[in-house]
């Protein structure tokens, strides 16, 4: 790229890379950016972005959160796919089933999980710290809230990064995703049959014993279709931005010993360098979202009906919030970041992701207060949607 061009694309794979030095000259020279081959807008300011996920009226969700699949309707999409009021009522159902109760009753799961996957490698020299331990986590304690049998969980998983997985310049699903998205399907198609036939003590059955609002007041029971956008949804989003976020603690901290060494020292450090690097590597870097109406940034007007997207990632190290933004420091005091989303779309599992954050490095500490990473093994995936390492061998 020379230096007169500024070009953002989200499928290109050097971008994908390191996408800051990118970010930061949309953020001083194009805050209000057009791509033009793929048809959208993007906003990389702070203030933009924060703004913009605030006012749902203005930039909807109906038209779904992910560039490619905003021209293909959804016959039930999930919650994060729409708007109020519809959006209000599902979200008041899964509130009601994922309790502030349920998530602080995972926590010695949790912590008995990732001890279990971590006790395995000691003395071992090293591992891979994504597909060993932080890809296998979360699939774990989301499984188990949703009652997937332990033997399936893998699995899952493994489709789950196949139908999200892009190749360069491929804005739509390869036959290897599609033939994940089908098994996926066929899958909770089964497990919904099963819950009917036999509800049990997990968040799903709890789903099915709820009631969604009407227009009129009346409620209903939700049908297999709407049951199934859940299953995807907190199956597919819980497991893969904790995964990332995992991922990403591992490169940075071992990049930054120093601040390593503060979390080893003190470990009441770890929540709040849980934040810091939720802002530092954003899990999910874009939020896609439909214009209503004709919105103006900067003197240039957005037409309604127009895509734009909301670079959380940009937005995290825009130095207009942020001092120094480019440097880690676990021990900066953050009021808030975008890494979790603003407004009617904040991460519904918002506390259970911080949880398992915590808990997974004060797990690793623990017992590996250093490591050094096997950069020739890094390997990262490639989503218009999510960023981060599949692979992330360590050594210590």
């Amino acid at each position: 790229m020379s230096a007169a061009e500024l070009i953002y694309d989200p499928y290109d794979y050097e971008i994908d890379a390191d996408p800051y030095p990118v970010f930061r000259r949309m953020r001083d020279e194009a805050p209000l950016y057009h791509n033009e081959q793929y048809g959208f807008y993007a906003l990389s300011r702070f203030e933009d972005v924060l703004e913009a996920s605030l006012d749902h009226e203005t930039f909807s969700s109906a038209r779904g959160t992910v560039i490619e699949l905003m021209d293909q309707p959804m016959k039930n999409p999930p919650m994060i796919f729409m708007d109020p009021p519809a959006h209000t009522r599902f979200r008041k159902l899964v509130g009601h089933a994922l309790t502030p109760r349920r998530v602080r009753e995972l926590e010695p799961r949790i912590r008995e999980l990732a001890a279990g996957y971590l006790d395995a490698f000691v003395g071992s020299g090293g591992f891979d710290f994504v597909s060993d331990f932080s890809a296998r986590l979360p699939v774990m304690v989301i499984s188990s809230l949703l009652g997937v049998p332990e033997e399936d969980q893998e699995q899952l998983r493994i489709w789950t990064d196949l139908t999200l997985h892009r190749e360069p310049g491929e804005t739509g699903m390869s036959q290897a995703a599609r033939d994940a998205s089908g098994d996926i399907t066929s899958y909770w198609q089964k497990h919904i049959a099963d819950r009917r036939r036999q509800p049990r003590d997990d968040m799903m059955s709890d789903l099915m014993r709820g009631e969604l609002e009407q227009d009129d007041g009346s409620t209903r029971k939700l049908s297999d279709g709407e049951l199934y956008a859940f299953y995807l949804l907190l199956s597919s989003a819980g497991n893969e931005t904790v995964a990332r976020l995992l991922g990403w603690a591992a490169i940075l901290l071992a990049r930054n010993p120093g601040e390593r060494e503060k979390l080893v020292r003190d470990p009441a450090l770890i929540p709040g360098g849980v934040e810091e690097l939720l802002r530092f590597e954003a899990p999910s870097p874009v939020q896609a979202r439909w214009v209503m109406r004709d919105v103006e940034y900067y003197g240039q007007v957005v037409p309604r009906d127009s895509k734009i997207t909301l670079l959380t990632a940009s937005a995290n190290r825009d130095e207009r919030e942020f001092p120094d933004p480019d440097r880690l420091d676990v021990t900066r005091q953050i009021d808030r970041h975008m890494s979790l989303g603003f407004g009617i779309h904040f991460c519904l599992g918002a506390s259970l992701a911080r949880m398992e954050g915590r808990v997974a490095l004060e797990e690793t500490l623990r017992r590996f207060p250093t490591w050094d990473l096997e950069e020739e093994g890094l390997q990262m995936i490639h989503t218009s949607t999510v960023r981060g390492y599949s692979q992330v061998p360590i050594r210590f």
